[in-house]
């Protein structure tokens, strides 16, 4: 049923109003002066298809949301801005905007391709929120153990964890979100799960991020969505993904097979007592001084196994106690005047792909784009809008299209012979 124009500008304010923006905004992304969006919440303007394109966008909605027969404000967006009210300033709520936008839109195309992720089941842990650091790093700890049994990974590295995230249903985007904000995590019917990372932060880190991020759709879905940054690391939820991320990236008994494998981890003094029917053998043997070390050269290569970056390795050495305090610092110090990297060039170690997590965002988002204007399901004009909305300009958008023998021009109507 067709709502009246009075309505449609009542549920367009709604939803500005849930996201934080003011009519003055509004007015400068539309082009527009104050007093016609005025009208427009008011039902005294009609709004066109384009500028009710561009508002859904803005606000982070479906389009078809404001036509529905009932208008939920309290939604996803709404839900993040109120639960992060100190990210006014710094970029995130128009990076928040544009991730839930890109959510809404690959929704829309898996739907219009008949694609459907409901065979694909997530994990879910029942854990409570922690109630103190010792117990959000055991539960991080116990979920990522878990998790590597249930998905069959063993101890092995992890490999391209961005096919791991998508081959359980949750969608994927490292999109540019301002420097103290690695990730967000979305778990919403219309959006489906989603992880974005901050595709600027450097590969390494952004390995962590989609393991942290994974960490709260397998156990912080129920909040609708949520917004990793720096000033948050103290929350406890947070130290548990924290937490999981690290074992998940870096299991414990990987680590020390890797560091037998060199011939080190062992204790300086071993002592064992062999039993057999006559009595029991003792059996005592000490290695060199210093043979059982690690070496800056060892831990490079441990990190490089994992994919994970030098510091993060150096803390869970020292956590497995295959590092002392005093070990720890002395290779901390010479990570931090640059020797890592440095070793990493001298033993040819090729450097990891910081774009690779990116162009698979893309790469998948342009498919569909490409499938569905194929079929028909989008017109030219949205697969140019969608290839904007991903940082791809037209010049490269028309390319594909062509390189991909896809007839984007409307076709020439046929002239019957007069009878």
């Amino acid at each position: 049923m067709p709502i009246e124009q009075i309505e449609l500008g009542r549920r367009i304010r709604q939803a500005r109003e849930a996201c934080g923006m003011t009519q003055d905004e509004i007015a400068e992304k539309l082009g527009v002066s104050r007093p016609i969006i005025v009208q427009i919440e008011q039902g005294k303007r009609l709004v066109s298809g384009l500028e009710l394109q561009k508002l859904a966008y803005f606000f982070a909605k479906d389009i078809r949301e404001f036509f529905a027969d009932q208008f939920v404000e309290d939604d996803v967006v709404h839900v993040l801005f109120r639960s992060h009210e100190d990210v006014g300033d710094d970029g995130v709520k128009q990076a928040l905007r544009d991730c839930i936008a890109l959510g809404h839109e690959l929704t829309n195309l898996e739907e219009l391709l008949e694609i459907s992720r409901a065979s694909v089941t997530v994990a879910a842990y029942s854990y409570s929120i922690p109630k103190s650091r010792w117990e959000a790093i055991q539960a991080g700890e116990q979920v990522a153990r878990e998790e590597r049994r249930r998905l069959g990974l063993g101890s092995a590295p992890l490999g391209d964890i961005v096919t791991v995230l998508e081959s359980q249903g949750i969608r994927t985007g490292a999109v540019s979100l301002p420097e103290v904000v690695s990730g967000l995590m979305v778990s919403h019917p219309k959006v489906g799960l989603f992880v974005v990372i901050n595709g600027n932060h450097a590969a390494v880190r952004q390995r962590f991020s989609w393991s942290h991020e994974y960490s709260h759709v397998l156990l912080d879905r129920d909040s609708i969505g949520l917004i990793s940054k720096e000033t948050d690391r103290d929350d406890l939820r947070e130290v548990r993904a924290n937490s999981f991320a690290a074992n998940f990236l870096l299991p414990e008994e990987g680590v020390r097979q890797f560091v037998a494998s060199l011939g080190k981890g062992a204790s300086s003094r071993l002592h064992a007592e062999i039993f057999d029917e006559a009595g029991v053998v003792p059996i005592d043997s000490r290695t060199e001084p210093g043979t059982q070390e690690l070496q800056l050269y060892d831990v490079v290569q441990l990190a490089h196994a994992y994919g994970v970056s030098v510091p993060s390795t150096l803390y869970r050495l020292r956590n497995l106690k295959l590092l002392s305090e005093k070990e720890f610092e002395r290779l901390k110090t010479l990570d931090e005047q640059g020797r890592s990297r440095r070793i990493q060039e001298l033993l040819e170690l090729p450097p990891m792909d910081s774009g690779k997590h990116k162009s698979e965002f893309h790469r998948r988002f342009s498919s569909l784009a490409l499938e569905a204007l194929r079929r028909e399901k989008i017109s030219r004009a949205k697969f140019m809008e969608l290839a904007e909305r991903i940082g791809l300009d037209r010049t490269h958008a028309e390319n594909l299209l062509e390189t991909a023998g896809i007839d984007n021009e409307e076709p020439e109507p046929v002239l019957l012979p007069e009878d």
